[in-house]
């Protein structure tokens, strides 16, 4: 297994509102958009590496559900096993160290027709950018 750290201290993950229209219900292909390129990319995200990152979650509407940046302590999981939401695992496949992305993951990659109650109600599209 590789540790990856995508950026030199730590990868900063950011759940970004996009307009909803991107995220219309039924939706069911997970949306990449690269916001920043890097020039040189020597090592890319993959299958099996460690990722540290900060994140915060937001809903469709805006509404923040999680953040780990207010804890000050990165989130730690091992990319592609199921420890993260399928859109995670996905999404940060092939990310170069310094890389900043925009996910929309629909809900079947996301938390479901059940949700994570109380703050993600079901079939949302949680938005994320990463970076």
């Amino acid at each position: 297994m590789n540790a990856l750290s995508l950026t030199p201290l730590w990868c900063l993950l950011v759940f970004f509102l996009l307009p909803p229209t991107l995220a219309k219900e039924g939706s069911k292909k997970l949306q990449i958009g690269v916001k920043k390129r890097v020039e040189n990319c020597p090592i890319k995200s993959r299958k099996g590496d460690t990722l540290n990152m900060h994140y915060t979650g937001m809903l469709e509407d805006g509404t923040e559900f999680d953040s780990s940046i207010p804890r000050n302590q990165p989130f730690t999981f091992t990319l592609g096993a199921g420890q993260v939401i399928k859109g995670w695992d996905q999404g940060l496949l092939g990310m170069c160290e310094g890389e900043k992305r925009k996910l929309v993951i629909p809900s079947e990659l996301g938390y479901g027709d059940r949700g994570a109650p109380p703050k993600i109600p079901g079939k949302m599209h949680p938005i994320v950018a990463l970076q």
